[in-house]
């Protein structure tokens, strides 16, 4: 399939001002001096109709190899509930500003870029993925970026992310937008879908191949919903595990193999102390579960990798499905993070337990092409405004939210437009 190709923006009269309203443009390039933001303050931590708060903010300074992006429409996930809440830390622990604006996803414009910035230009149309390092120690030079000491998220670690009129962004986090996609679509798949990426693809030697069974954790979800489709692109199994049966069809529309309903059995949250009575209880349903997998692997065909991200209530029960020699690889704990498993089946069947956060360019890119090419579906579920930025984070914090991604509306006036120039007519 062919890439998408590139246009540029046609020129078009607007007034220069040193603050615009939501969804009114800019002359292209012109940089105002204040922009709106959702802004977190360390006071404010708590549920995000608390904690997100509108203001007025200075519009963000570049330096040399950075860029700033008119900021379309953004993504929601779960980082910006942590970041409201401050748990499991505040994000001002790390980055010492006075306040945060979270948004770890987004779709935009180039609207200025720094003198050492070769690679985009003003007009350019983006998407952003959210890893940030310095670039100048030995992992991001010939190693892992994502092992780099200086490696942070975006959004959630900076204090520049996405939920503002303005972002401020390292020119290494931009990608080419899909052009097929809507602003809205492009701003909600590249945190969750490079995770998945990474997950599925970057440990090797337990690189996911054709053929091999994966469980997915959380199926109908962001991270979910890619893991199906990715794994269904690389000639794999998915078989996901929902909570809600409502949500069966959606997974199995996604390619997933089969689906599991883990409301169907009780050995969730953590581990009883071995060899007691509760135990026993546990493991009898455990593998009462096992079963429902070999249900559709086959029988005794256990799942090559576990696609872990609920942590706490779940845990146990992936360390024990898992097969000889497979992989757990988990990037998040939603449910909790106080993971506990029976260390015995990891050691004796040679399992491997391997965290994963994120993604690196390459990696990102890789995805992202994949995006591109139509070879995915962005799986976006809702889109909010601006001003609902709070309740759509209330939603994920309380999980009300629909299967998939969702997005919000920043600067594209309304839903389902795919260029500039729609947005400037609205």
């Amino acid at each position: 399939m062919a890439l998408d190709s590139k246009t540029e923006i046609a020129p078009y009269n607007a007034p220069v001002k040193d603050l615009y309203e939501i969804g009114e443009m800019p002359p292209l390039g012109h940089v105002p001096k204040q922009m709106y933001a959702w802004a977190i303050r360390r006071e404010r931590h708590g549920e995000p109709d608390q904690s997100f708060q509108k203001e007025v903010v200075d519009t963000w300074e570049i330096d040399s190899s950075e860029v700033l992006v008119l900021v379309m429409a953004a993504g929601v996930n779960y980082n910006g509930v942590w970041a409201g809440l401050g748990v499991p830390i505040s994000p001002f622990d790390g980055h010492g500003a006075p306040y945060h604006i979270a948004g770890s996803d987004a779709s935009g414009i180039v609207w200025k870029v720094g003198e050492k910035v070769t690679r985009w230009k003003v007009g350019d149309e983006v998407v952003i993925h959210c890893n940030q390092d310095d670039g100048d120690d030995e992992e991001c030079n010939g190693g892992d970026p994502m092992f780099s000491p200086s490696q942070r998220i975006w959004g959630y670690e900076t204090p520049d992310g996405s939920f503002a009129q303005f972002t401020r962004v390292q020119a290494q986090q931009l990608m080419p937008r899909p052009r097929h996609l809507t602003w809205e679509e492009s701003a909600c798949y590249t945190l969750t879908l490079a995770t998945a990426y990474r997950m599925l693809f970057g440990h090797h030697p337990h690189e996911l191949k054709p053929g091999q069974n994966v469980l997915v954790w959380g199926a109908s979800g962001g991270l979910g919903s890619y893991a199906i489709q990715l794994i269904n692109t690389a000639g794999a199994n998915a078989i996901g595990v929902i909570s809600d049966e409502s949500k069966r069809d959606f997974v199995m529309s996604m390619g997933a193999k089969g689906v599991i309903n883990r409301n169907e059995f009780k050995c969730w949250g953590q581990l009883p102390k071995v060899n007691t009575p509760e135990y026993n209880e546990w493991l009898k349903e455990a593998r009462k579960f096992g079963k429902a997998i070999w249900e559709i692997t086959g029988k005794g065909v256990s799942v090559d990798m576990v696609f872990e991200h609920p942590g706490e209530a779940t845990f146990p029960v992936s360390a024990l499905v898992c097969k000889k020699g497979g992989m757990v690889v988990i990037c998040a704990g939603t449910s909790g993070f106080n993971c506990t498993f029976d260390v015995r089946y990891m050691w004796m069947h040679q399992k491997r337990l391997q965290g994963s956060h994120f993604a690196h360019l390459k990696q990102a890119s890789a995805a992202n092409k994949l995006m591109i090419e139509r070879r995915l579906d962005p799986c976006m579920s809702e889109v909010f405004s601006w001003d609902e930025i709070p309740a759509a984070h209330l939603k994920m914090l309380r999980n009300q939210h629909k299967p998939g991604n969702m997005a919000v509306l920043v600067q594209a006036p309304r839903t389902g437009l795919r260029t500039f120039e729609e947005a400037l007519t609205g």
